[in-house]
């Protein structure tokens, strides 16, 4: 990790903390955020120079807190000061600012903070766009990718959900069991994004990015024992879980991405794998099913293998078609091509994709299954071009290096 890269990375771990005790404060989102970013200024002009903090979420809040409130007695004569019971005036040392998530329950800020973002008023879009900006502070670039869309039109839906809140019509208050359960869903889909933001980093921003995976797997856990009987969310839980548990074997020594076929499965986190399928048995057997549970069920084949040889391609099939019927998406269709692929031929994947074109022409494994499948056919030609799209619209190195070493594969029968 670089001299400035452990910075990065504790800014990014502490973010949330810090963003939720800040909105608690003021009641202000855009002035929690500029807190948030002066104390973080702050921190990028003296920790190189003094060591981090010992607790860094405690110091940025209240370095964020006294540049808000001095903001706030700047602008006096154009902004009126909140009243009195908005400021928290707790008068506490910077580790009595910070309070512990597991032991706060609907009290913890954090959670608060997500079921604000997650507002029912909210389009179900700008829900989670918003609580991916400000709980986890991903960029407008980071979460315009995650949804496929421009830059420009993810910008709209951020700053629409933050005017709509700064509009006073949505409250900072804890909300009730009713709206809890309304909000549920928006809440895991932002937790499982951040999750993925985490764990699709390439090798070289893995450590830095760790935090954010796990910090959707205690949010999760937090969701877990606030919801035991909420099948989705168990089975979030476990698709997390299941995910994370390949983190070891995900890169070789040289930092280049391995497939999940080729990975070394002893490297493999049993642990977490054994807590996972125990979490998947348990939900399924609610006979609620869901779009997670689907999912879980799936990364729970691919766990259950010993060998990639030994993968139940059909079971996985057969579940991505169910997740076809209960969720149409183009990448589920995609997905769903690549096990349809081992059964029946690369032929037959190409068949199923072949007619995604229009809507994926902009996603990476799009142009690399396809890629991939031509390649299986004898079509080297169009591989290449494939993959060379492919590699155009790499979010990473690593993604960019594994999809050269196809093409590499591609050269080797003609020399």
């Amino acid at each position: 990790m670089s001299d400035l890269a452990w910075l990065h990375a504790a800014l990014i771990s502490a973010r949330p903390q810090a963003m939720s005790a800040l909105l608690r404060h003021f009641r202000d989102i855009e002035l929690a955020e500029e807190a948030f970013q002066e104390a973080s200024l702050r921190a990028l002009r003296h920790w190189p120079e003094k060591g981090p903090p010992r607790d860094a979420a405690a110091w940025l809040i209240f370095v964020g807190r006294n540049a808000a409130v001095d903001l706030l007695r700047r602008t006096r004569r154009e902004t009126a000061l909140p009243p009195e019971e908005a400021l928290s005036e707790t008068g506490d040392a910077e580790a009595e600012t910070v309070e512990r998530l597991d032991g706060a329950a609907y009290r913890d800020d954090i959670l608060r903070l997500m079921f604000i973002c997650c507002h029912p008023d909210l389009p179900a879009t700008q829900q989670v766009a918003l609580a991916l900006r400000i709980v986890s502070g991903l960029s407008v670039a980071e979460i315009a990718r995650a949804f496929l869309v421009g830059e420009s039109a993810m910008e709209q839906r951020i700053t629409r959900a933050k005017a709509r809140i700064g509009q006073g019509g949505i409250g900072f208050e804890t909300p009730g069991a009713i709206e809890r359960a309304e909000r549920l869903g928006a809440v895991a889909a932002m937790l499982y994004l951040l999750f993925n933001e985490g764990y699709t980093a390439g090798s070289a921003m893995a450590s830095a990015r760790a935090a954010l995976s796990e910090e959707a797997i205690r949010l999760t856990r937090l969701l877990v024992r606030l919801f035991p009987a909420e099948p989705e969310i168990l089975a979030l839980l476990a698709l997390m879980l299941l995910q994370q548990s390949r983190l070891r074997a995900r890169f070789d020594a040289q930092g280049q991405a391995v497939s999940l076929e080729d990975q070394d499965r002893s490297l493999w986190d049993r642990a977490a794998i054994d807590e996972a399928l125990a979490l998947v048995d348990k939900a399924l057997r609610h006979q609620r099913p869901g779009p997670y549970q689907i999912q879980a069920a799936i990364a729970a084949l691919h766990a259950r293998a010993e060998r990639a040889e030994a993968t139940d391609w059909a079971g996985i099939a057969q579940l991505y078609a169910a997740l076809e019927r209960m969720q149409p998406s183009p990448v589920v269709t995609l997905n769903r091509a690549v096990a349809v692929a081992k059964l029946e031929g690369p032929e037959a994947g190409l068949a199923l994709i072949e007619p995604l074109a229009g809507r994926l022409s902009g996603y990476f494994y799009f142009h690399g299954a396809r890629g991939a499948f031509l390649g299986q056919c004898g079509r080297a030609a169009e591989a290449r071009e494939a993959f060379n799209r492919a590699i155009a619209l790499a979010g990473s190195a690593a993604e960019a290096a594994d999809i050269r070493r196809h093409i590499d594969r591609l050269d080797r029968p003609a020399s």
